[in-house]
């Protein structure tokens, strides 16, 4: 999807990606870089891998591709590689990035990744995706953490309410919000969005274990389980929480609901960050982000990777000089300033980041070492797309009706068999 960044940010990137160029840098040849990143922080950010190409004397050929959640870029992307003419690289999701890599298209950046050490800077659940058959396809450029809860501060705190850390909590903090008036929960009624709560909710009430059975192996006893019912219930309640016109809603003007206090509080990924800033806020002080409730100890991921196609030796040098500039720390910690998330190497300082990112860092270590860091369905990082288009039906067609949760498991559990 895509994520609106602050001006102020975008100023600071764009004034180092402003750097003059060496002269004397020699050709190394081009990369073209096939990406849907095209807001003006994203753009500035990629600005500066630009500018650092540049100065290694490889020029940087955008291709740009203007469309929420690359859908646009996807498809552009089919044409150029079926032609036999793919671009050097190209900004994928996990599943999609799995998928190209099992059809063979992708590039070995082993040159690269081992001399660098990426094995001991990457966690092991993005590997997963960067690398295939034992060898890195693509190098990893953030990550985004959608279980995070943003709330009002003022709200809570005129309300005498603290951020919930149960469901059991939050619907008591929304019930008691309710009653006096106040909209409890902004929300966009998109199938993505409405799979984020169903994510958070899932892991929430089932716990992480729960969260593996169901959504990463998609086994059908706990898809159809009574914790599953469980889940349902809570999206039902959920509902409830949510103003009447949110259909069709935007994510973004969900964020802003939040920030202009008219409502309590939003389910959302840490691209909320750059909404907030954007109105001069400051996340963490004036819109408080707490993880989602139940999720504390655990950490879904969203991660950008810059997939490296088969290109041929005449063009390969350049590209490996890319992947190398992409997962050099300073890359990476300009990057995801802009973009709100944390950078993808686990040994890049957390100083310059605001108080949700320093918590994002240092959770996700804890997460590792747990082994409860895991992909995100709603965000390609769990099931392939026809599964996840299979959940995303069931889970909008409930939280828009009035099937009872139990109908809800058996209707999961006969949707994710069909598309297997």
């Amino acid at each position: 999807m895509k994520k609106l960044l602050l001006g102020t940010v975008c100023a600071a990137v764009m004034a180092s990606a402003a750097a003059v160029v060496p002269a004397h840098a020699q050709s190394k040849g081009s990369v073209e870089v096939m990406h849907w990143w095209t807001s003006g922080g994203e753009a500035a950010a990629v600005g500066v891998l630009k500018q650092d190409l540049e100065s290694k004397g490889v020029t940087w050929q955008d291709m740009p591709v203007a469309g929420g959640a690359g859908e646009a870029a996807m498809t552009a992307l089919r044409a150029r590689v079926t032609s036999g003419n793919p671009p050097t690289a190209a900004q994928l999701l996990g599943m999609s990035l799995r998928a190209w890599a099992e059809e063979g298209f992708l590039g070995d950046l082993s040159e690269v990744a081992e001399p660098e050490g990426w094995d001991s800077v990457i966690p092991e659940p993005l590997q997963a995706f960067a690398k295939y058959d034992g060898h890195y396809v693509a190098a990893p450029v953030n990550i985004h953490r959608p279980n995070w809860l943003w709330s009002n501060a003022k709200i809570f705190q005129d309300n005498g309410l603290t951020p919930p850390k149960t469901w059991e909590e939050f619907n008591q903090v929304a019930d008691a919000l309710k009653a006096k008036g106040i909209q409890p929960l902004a929300h966009g009624g998109q199938n993505w969005q409405d799979t984020t709560i169903f994510d958070d909710v899932v892991l929430g009430i089932g716990g992480p274990e729960f969260y593996q059975k169901a959504i990463i192996e998609a086994d059908p006893e706990a898809l159809g389980s009574d914790t599953m019912v469980q889940v349902f219930d809570q999206m039902r309640k959920i509902r409830g929480y949510v103003d009447p016109n949110f259909s069709g809603r935007d994510w973004n003007l969900a964020t802003a609901m939040v920030i202009n206090g008219e409502a309590a509080m939003q389910l959302m990924g840490d691209w909320a960050k750059g909404e907030i800033i954007a109105a001069g806020k400051v996340p963490g002080v004036d819109i408080l982000c707490t993880t989602a409730p139940g999720t504390e100890g655990s950490f879904l991921f969203n991660t950008d990777f810059f997939a490296m196609f088969d290109v041929g030796e005449e063009r390969k040098p350049a590209q490996l000089i890319m992947a190398s500039a992409a997962m050099s720390p300073s890359f990476q910690e300009t990057f995801n300033l802009a973009k709100g998330s944390i950078p993808a190497r686990t040994d890049v300082p957390g100083d310059k980041f605001d108080a949700c990112g320093k918590q994002s860092m240092a959770d996700i270590k804890a997460a590792q070492e747990k082994g409860t860091l895991m992909g995100s369905l709603a965000h390609g990082h769990a099931q392939p797309p026809a599964i996840q288009g299979a959940i995303f039906d069931v889970v909008t067609n409930h939280f828009n009706s009035d099937q009872s949760s139990a109908d809800a498991a058996k209707a999961l559990v006969d949707a994710v068999a069909a598309a297997q």
